[in-house]
């Protein structure tokens, strides 16, 4: 009898010991598992959130390009539309803050030639509408025309933020012709103001 007590408790150890070292086993399995997933899924939202990052940096500067281009326009967009108006005044202000709008323009998100291009249009661009800030209106004109080809130039590059209208008039510069940028397909002629508002056409879309 004593003898059957012992080795039924020897039996009994036994099955707990292998029980132990199951139990271990799975455990220490279970741990790796998980670490492996884990890490796998730690890389990859990681280099989810890079692209996410490179593709918010990427859009950030295209809105940052547009903006500028877009501050540049409405401001010429006023000084067209003071010179149609025969405003003086109004012309030498958009004048001015034409100026600042090209001085505050970064080029750094542009390729190296776009750079190099860019910085000779917008120096011209500057010039003109420092000159139109305090001209008269017939100087202010004649430089606006001049202002005109640049802001084509600069478009040629930067592209447009909105959809823009390429304009001409024939009987401006001794009928040699002149252009200008419209928001609008309607002719509102900046060259002649209201002595010749309608005198013009579109030649193209920007």
């Amino acid at each position: 009898m004593k003898n059957l007590k012992v080795n039924l408790g020897i039996a009994m150890l036994v099955i707990a010991s292998l029980t132990a070292v199951s139990c271990k086993n799975n455990n220490e399995e279970g741990n790796v598992d998980r670490s492996g997933m884990d890490h796998e899924n730690m890389s990859e939202g990681s280099e989810m959130m890079e692209g996410g990052e490179q593709t918010s940096e990427n859009m950030s500067g295209s809105e940052n390009q547009d903006s500028q281009t877009g501050i540049i326009v409405n401001d010429y967009m006023e000084l067209k539309n003071a010179l149609v108006a025969d405003n003086s005044e109004g012309a030498a202000q958009a004048g001015e803050s034409l100026v600042a709008a090209f001085e505050n323009f970064n080029m750094s998100g542009y390729e190296a030639a776009e750079r190099q291009e860019l910085t000779e249009i917008i120096e011209s661009a500057k010039e003109h509408a420092d000159h139109i800030s305090y001209s008269d209106m017939a100087h202010q004109r004649e430089h606006f025309e001049l202002m005109s080809i640049d802001m084509v130039d600069m478009l040629a590059i930067t592209g447009s933020p909105e959809r823009l209208y390429q304009q001409f008039c024939p009987m401006y510069n001794n009928k040699k012709g002149a252009i200008w940028l419209s928001t609008s397909e309607e002719i509102r002629n900046p060259y002649f103001g209201q002595n010749m508002l309608s005198c013009g056409e579109v030649q193209k879309e920007i």
